[in-house]
């Protein structure tokens, strides 16, 4: 049983492991924003992210769909655009779980 048990705990890791996704160098926009900056997100500033903020936050995904943050995540991405100095072309890498149109942030970094 003991040659088994590290074999055993790598194969209930998996499952955990499978749902992350991880989206890279993806526009980061208020939700309140997300519509009126679809056509050129890169435009949209960090000021205006911040003073959405209320509204919650999310990415254009490489199709051009917008997902939506959760909690968690609107508040790693208010907190990566205080700390940043960038004024606009706002992209991060974001890692997390989607369900639905939500994504469930474990990270999220400004590029």
């Amino acid at each position: 049983m003991k040659k088994f048990l590290p074999l055993v705990l790598i194969a209930l890791s998996v499952p955990a492991l499978a749902g992350s996704e991880t989206w890279k160098n993806v526009a980061l926009v208020d939700s309140m924003c997300s519509e009126k900056v679809k056509a050129d997100p890169d435009k949209h500033t960090a000021g205006c992210a911040i003073s959405c903020a209320k509204g919650g936050y999310g990415i254009f995904a490489a199709n051009g769909k917008y997902l939506k943050f959760d909690e968690a995540g609107n508040a790693k991405a208010l907190e990566a655009l205080k700390g940043s100095n960038k004024k606009d072309h706002l992209r991060a890498v974001v890692t997390g779980e989607l369900d639905g149109d939500v994504i469930k942030v474990t990270s999220l970094k400004l590029e």
